[in-house]
C-alpha cells in the first residue's frame, strides 16, 4: 500500500508539473477594470514564458452561476475565479479554495484591513482583492448648483428625493436619479439591502427568522419604487451597473448611488461627457447610517480543483500586486487604476491628485462594518448580504420580486409577502428552525 501510495504521489506531482507550464483559464466579470486586465495580460505572459492565459468573460449574474456550479461540482473548468466577499469565506471554510501564499514582495500587510479580513478565514487569505469598493452618492454638481442644492457629507434619503425632484428633466434628457433594478442577490439586492439597512431593516432576526414583511423593509422598498417611477429612467427594472454607467457617461443621470469604483469611469473624460461635473457624498441614511453603504471586493481565488495551482498563484499575485497598479498607472494614468485594495495607493500623491473621488471612496470603505451593519442586532456577517450559503438563493428570489414591483407587475406588499415566503422556505430547508 505504501509503495503504491508513493508512486501515486510521484506520478501525481509529475502530471501537475507537466501541465503547469501551459494554459490557465481565468473566469471574470465584464467590468471595465477586468477588461483592462485582459489587455495587460501580455505583460504577465512575457514575464512568465510558458504560461498562456485564456479568458472567460461573463455578465455578473452568469459569472456567479457558472463559478458556483463549477466549484461545487469540482468541475475544474477554471484555474482562477473572480469571486467576492460573500463566496470567499464560505468556500474557504469548505476547502473549495486554495489558501493564497504570498511572498515579501507582495506585501500582504499593505492590503486595506477591511479587504484582507473580508477575504480571509481564521487569518488565512483565500482570495486576493483585485479591486475593492463601497457605495456612495455620485451626482452632477452643475445640476445641483443650478437648483440651489447642497448635500451634507452623508445626506438623508429625503434630501436625495428632494434633489431628484428638482433636477429631473426628461425633456432635456436628464433623469433625477438612476439606481439598479436588475434582479440578482449581488445586483439590485446589493443596493436595496443597504437602503433597507438605513431604514432600520435586517434580513434575519437573532432567531434567523426572515424579516422581509417588517415595516422598515416596506418603507424602504416603497420609497425606492416611488423614487424611480417618478424620477428614474424608463426601464429601470432591467438596469444594472453597466447600463447605468452608460447612461451616466452620456449625461442622462442627475444622481447615482452605486459602487465607488464607478467614480474612476465617470470622471474619465475619455468615456464620460460629464467628467468635470461630478461630485461625491456618502451613501444616504434614513433611520440610521449603519449599513448605508456596502463593502465588497472583486477578488481572484484559486479553486482547489485546479490542476495548475502554481501558475494560477503566479497570475493572482501579479494581478493584485503594487506592480500591477503601477503598470495600469503607466499605461492609462493614475485615475484609471483599480482602487480600494492597498494602503499604498491612497498614500500616493500622484493618485490623490488624479482621483478626486479618492477621499470619499476611502471614507466609504472605512465606514462599512460587516459585523455591525443593522440597527437591530443581527446574527449574520455582511453589509449588503448575509454570509450564509442559503443567501444566494434567497437573494435571487427576492431580487426578482423587487424588480417585478419596480416594473409595476406586482405591488410592494405582494412582492414582500412572496419574498418572505421564499426566504422562510430556504431557511427551514437549511435547518435554521422548524
Amino acid at each position: 500500500m505504501k509503495l503504491k501510495a508513493s508512486l501515486s504521489l510521484i506520478f501525481g506531482l509529475s502530471a501537475a508539473f507537466a501541465v503547469s507550464a501551459g494554459e490557465i483559464v481565468v473566469a471574470t466579470v465584464n467590468n471595465g477594470h477586468m477588461i483592462e486586465m485582459q489587455k495587460l495580460t501580455p505583460h504577465f505572459e512575457k514575464a512568465n514564458p510558458g504560461i498562456k492565459v485564456k479568458w472567460v468573460t461573463l455578465e455578473e449574474g452568469t459569472l456567479r452561476s457558472r463559478v458556483t456550479t463549477d466549484i461545487a461540482t469540482k468541475g475544474g473548468q477554471f484555474d482562477v475565479m473572480t469571486i467576492g466577499m460573500y463566496e470567499t469565506p464560505i468556500w474557504g471554510k469548505k476547502g473549495w479554495l486554495n489558501e493564497l501564499k504570498t511572498d515579501a514582495a507582495y506585501d500582504v500587510d499593505d492590503l486595506l484591513p477591511a479587504m484582507r479580513n473580508g477575504l480571509s478565514v481564521e487569518g488565512k487569505l483565500y482570495a486576493a482583492p483585485f479591486y475593492g469598493e463601497s457605495s456612495m452618492l455620485m451626482y452632477r454638481k452643475d445640476l445641483t448648483d443650478k437648483a440651489g442644492i447642497t448635500f451634507a457629507e452623508r445626506p438623508t434619503w429625503e434630501d436625495v428625493r428632494n434633489a431628484a425632484a428638482k433636477i429631473h428633466d426628461p425633456k432635456a434628457g436628464v433623469y433625477g436619479i438612476c439606481l439598479r433594478g436588475k434582479p440578482g442577490w449581488g445586483d439590485n439586492m446589493a443596493f436595496l439591502t443597504t437602503m433597507a439597512n438605513s431604514f432600520g431593516a435586517q434580513w434575519f432576526d437573532m432567531s434567523w427568522k426572515p424579516q422581509l414583511e417588517s415595516k422598515p423593509w416596506h418603507d424602504a422598498v416603497t420609497f425606492y419604487v416611488d423614487l424611480l417611477k417618478k424620477y428614474g429612467p424608463p426601464g429601470s427594472s432591467a438596469n444594472s451597473f453597466n447600463e447605468i454607467l452608460a447612461l451616466y457617461n452620456e449625461g442622462k443621470c442627475g444622481m447615482w448611488i452605486d459602487t465607488t469604483i464607478a467614480a474612476s469611469f465617470i470622471t474619465d473624460p475619455k468615456q464620460s461627457k460629464v467628467a468635470d461635473k461630478v461630485a461625491f457624498a456618502q451613501g444616504p441614511q434614513a433611520a440610521t447610517a449603519k449599513g448605508a453603504n456596502w463593502l465588497w471586493a472583486w477578488a481572484l481565488g484559486i479553486p482547489a480543483s485546479t490542476k495548475n495551482a502554481a501558475d494560477a498563484q503566479k497570475f493572482v499575485a501579479w494581478a493584485t500586486s503594487k506592480d500591477y497598479i503601477n503598470l495600469v498607472a503607466k499605461e492609462k494614468g493614475w485615475a484609471a487604476v483599480p482602487t480600494g485594495t492597498r494602503k499604498s495607493t491612497y498614500a500616493n500623491p500622484e493618485f490623490l491628485k488624479a482621483a478626486k473621488f479618492a477621499d470619499a471612496e476611502k471614507k466609504a470603505i472605512d465606514s462599512a462594518n460587516p459585523n455591525d451593519s443593522t440597527l437591530p442586532k443581527s446574527p449574520y456577517v455582511g453589509v449588503q448580504f448575509a454570509a450564509i450559503p442559503e443567501f444566494q438563493a434567497i437573494g435571487i428570489a427576492v431580487g426578482q420580486q423587487m424588480s417585478a414591483a419596480l416594473a409595476g407587475k406586482v405591488t410592494v406588499d405582494a412582492a414582500l409577502k412572496a419574498s418572505q415566503a421564499a426566504a422562510d422556505r430556504e431557511m427551514r430547508k437549511g435547518g435554521y428552525y422548524k
